[in-house]
């Protein structure tokens, strides 16, 4: 329960943290060309509001909403969610957005995702600056990677080094929720690997991307010996005799090579006893252990950077930004090469709502951990509210890039339809995204 309540928080301070970055953007153009703004909140304030206040001589209420999908800003003559008619019936006001030139109001409509692109570039390079970059270069994983089916089927055998994907080295980067890899690899023409000391070029067919999602499984992890390093005191392994230095090597009879041949093994045994083969020295003994519900033996692998290569650069604070701005460009590059397959059958199975999300942090609180975790989100954020579906951003763009090629305004009766229309779109996301997440809590 601990656990919970601690990736709890750091979701909803990160989301809040991106919220307010994000509004922050609409308000500070919309403020920059005069343009009022009638509510700045955080959350949405449906029928009432948790916290509000109006500074003096401020035409802005500023509040915390109850219900926390995100947040808004109500800007005056604009056709938005709080689908207000009666203010559009009006004559147009030269403090209203309507009023104004279409360049100023397509401004501030990209402005929430200017300002997370900006926040992302940002906490990247305080990152990079305040710990470095720390990472574990794939030519220095000693015993080479484990591949899934789908890899196999392309070329790959288990012990292949990774060298180069399309010319570029890859890097595992610790303390990262690392796709930006994994994206190069899965997007290359051409991989190289080193196998048995002769380097071998595997061409990649065009459709692996997809066969891994629809695998369910990462095309390749660190091949990590399957010894245990330290063992959960009262969990099934402690119980079973396991200690540190015990070299795992059968599971029911069935050879386990590494950590993740365990993981697989343990997970086709749920809530039932195995019988374990492990050397302790030149010894080789057997025992038995319980597995759980979770799949949860109860002790941990060795460290990776016990088996592999640890690099670190240490990054001073002007380098610091470009660097941000790379690492910032490739996560972009890599979220929108994942969107392609959002639609299709295997993408909407893997689609997680704030569940998922959550899960993505770390159990304990880890502040690079979890400004890793927020510049991704920010990312995430803003590539999603540019796409041209109405009531995000990237639906008004739509529109004024109608405006500024046809020189004419939509119909105002057709947006707010069209309104309507992106509103019961991406509320019926949202719910399938969470339910998603419950239907897989229920029954993994």
């Amino acid at each position: 329960m601990e656990t919970f309540f601690i990736k709890a928080l750091q979701l909803i301070l990160s989301l809040s943290i991106l919220v307010i970055v994000h509004e922050f953007g609409h308000f500070f153009f919309a403020r920059v060309f005069k343009i009022k703004v009638e509510k700045f909140y955080l959350f949405f304030d449906i029928g009432f509001s948790l916290f509000k206040f109006k500074p003096k001589n401020s035409d802005t209420e500023y509040g915390i909403g109850w219900l926390p999908l995100g947040g808004y800003v109500k800007i005056a003559g604009m056709i938005d969610e709080s689908m207000d008619k009666e203010q559009m019936q009006q004559p147009e006001q030269p403090w209203e957005f309507r009023s104004k030139p279409t360049w100023q109001r397509l401004l501030v409509m990209i402005g929430g995702v200017l300002f997370n692109v900006i926040l992302a570039i940002f906490i990247y390079a305080m990152i990079l600056f305040s710990w470095g970059d720390s990472y574990i270069p794939f030519q220095s994983v000693n015993q080479g990677m484990e591949f899934s089916e789908v890899a196999k089927k392309a070329g790959f055998e288990n012990g292949d080094k990774i060298i180069t994907a399309d010319g570029r080295e890859l890097k595992y980067r610790m303390n990262n929720t690392d796709m930006n890899t994994l994206m190069k690899f899965a997007d290359a023409k051409e991989v190289v690997v080193e196998r048995n000391g002769e380097l071998k070029t595997i061409v990649m067919p065009e459709n692996f991307f997809e066969e891994m999602i629809a695998s369910k499984r990462l095309a390749y992890e660190m091949k990590i010996p399957s010894i245990v390093d330290s063992v959960i005191q009262g969990g099934a392994a402690y119980k079973s005799g396991l200690i540190k230095g015990d070299s795992l090597v059968t599971i029911n009879d069935k050879a386990v090579e590494s950590f993740s041949g365990i993981r697989r093994s343990i997970s086709e045994n749920l809530n039932s006893e195995v019988k374990i083969g492990y050397y302790r020295g030149d010894s080789l003994m057997q025992t038995t252990a319980i597995v759980d519900s979770l799949g949860v033996l109860g002790f941990t692998s060795i460290p990776l950077t016990e088996i592999c290569q640890l690099k670190h650069d240490e990054i001073g604070f002007f380098a610091s930004f470009p660097a941000g701005v790379t690492l910032a460009k490739e996560t972009i590059q890599g979220y929108v090469a994942q969107l392609r397959f959002v639609f299709t059958k295997e993408g909407l199975s893997n689609i997680s709502g704030f569940g998922g999300i959550g899960s993505m942090f770390p159990a304990t609180w880890d502040w690079q951990a979890f400004w890793f975790m927020t510049a991704f989100l920010s990312v995430i954020l803003a590539v999603m509210n540019i796409l041209p579906i109405p009531m995000l951003d990237g639906g008004h763009v739509m529109f004024l890039l109608y405006e500024m090629i046809t020189r004419r305004k939509p119909n105002e009766k057709f947006q707010e339809y069209a309104q309507l229309a992106g509103m019961v779109f991406i509320f019926a996301l949202l719910i399938y995204a969470n339910g998603n997440d419950i239907f897989k809590a229920i029954f993994k």
